[in-house]
């Protein structure tokens, strides 16, 4: 059964190129794809209304919506670039960014899974967030633009983005639904989806396997179609929960991330952790077989290597999603 769900990608799948923003709408539009989320505000040669305004032109023309985003908006946090200005500054440049782009939405994270073994945990981090996101929350507003947070690189699980979404008000703030850095969290992928789908704004999609290591579970993300997530009923659940929420590939494979959760001092991170939903992630790790790690092949650039990989691993997960899930308006 086709799914009347929009596809697109996050520049970020295919970051070894370094392109800029007119460059990856042109390869969105050769791909015959209705979205692209430019995670990255280095993607903008300009931050000038009116160059932005070519930027949007351009997307229109093609019939391309735009989602804009940025990385970490948390003080606290390891991954937050504080030569970009405060928190605030740089939310707000996103919001401003998103208007003049016609995105309804800012796309953000908190940080990094290293952040909840940081000073004060995971909840620390997330008070910090919130205090932010209520600072913007009148320019938000007024820009008719929504903070799209991310469960992002395990920082937090489904149900603590939640407690954050709420904290700060879901009258601006709503999920950006990630399905990689969901397994990262010890999450079943689709268990994710039933939490943040109702508030999902923008995806980060990709395949995952996870499989049982001698200290617990290796994650590997993958080509979509490839790795162990059932993702036809994952799109027929999430044409449910937020249809009108683009699918946003955004593949990151062949890097190995250790999960050891059989080490004691590996749960001090997860105080709060919900042993039903970690049993899911389990039986996800069960069922997985290892996956060799990506390397740039002998007497090959690394670089042009690592291009090659990213293209090959995208234009193939689009052309699963499109023949085989039946994804994509185009």
């Amino acid at each position: 059964m086709r799914q009347k769900l929009k596809l697109g990608f996050d520049n970020y799948a295919i970051r070894a190129f370094g392109w800029k923003a007119p460059r990856l709408i042109d390869y969105a539009a050769a791909l015959k794809l209705d979205a692209i989320l430019l995670s990255d505000p280095d993607v903008y040669e300009s931050t000038a209304e009116s160059y932005l305004k070519q930027i949007k032109s351009k997307a229109d023309d093609s019939r391309i919506e735009i989602q804009v985003g940025m990385l970490s908006i948390c003080p606290g946090s390891r991954l937050f670039e504080a030569r970009r200005g405060t928190a605030e500054e740089q939310l707000r440049l996103s919001i401003r960014i998103a208007r003049v782009l016609g995105s309804s939405v800012a796309r953000c994270v908190l940080g990094h899974g290293d952040d909840r073994k940081s000073n004060g945990g995971i909840e620390a981090r997330i008070a910090e967030t919130v205090k932010v996101l209520k600072n913007v929350r009148s320019f938000a507003l007024d820009s008719g633009v929504k903070i799209a947070v991310e469960n992002h690189a395990g920082d937090m699980q489904a149900w603590e983005l939640l407690t954050l979404i709420e904290e700060a008000g879901r009258e601006f703030v709503g999920a950006t639904m990630d399905s990689g850095n969901a397994s990262w969290a010890l999450e079943d992928p689709l268990h994710n989806l039933e939490l943040l789908g109702p508030c999902a704004l923008a995806t980060g999609v990709r395949d995952s396997v996870v499989w049982e290591s001698a200290d617990g579970a290796v994650l590997q993300w993958t080509a979509m179609g490839e790795g162990t997530v059932d993702w036809k009923r994952y799109f027929a659940r999430f044409a449910e929960l937020c249809p009108n929420t683009p699918v946003q590939l955004e593949t990151i494979s062949g890097r190995p991330i250790p999960i050891p959760h059989l080490r004691d001092e590996f749960w001090e991170a997860y105080p709060k952790a919900r042993l039903h939903e970690f049993m899911k992630f389990a039986a996800l790790a069960k069922r997985g077989l290892p996956k060799q790690p990506f390397s740039a092949p002998p007497g090959v650039d690394t670089k042009v290597a690592e291009q090659e990989f990213q293209k090959t691993e995208l234009e193939r997960s689009v052309n699963y999603c499109k023949e085989v899930l039946g994804l994509g308006l185009k």
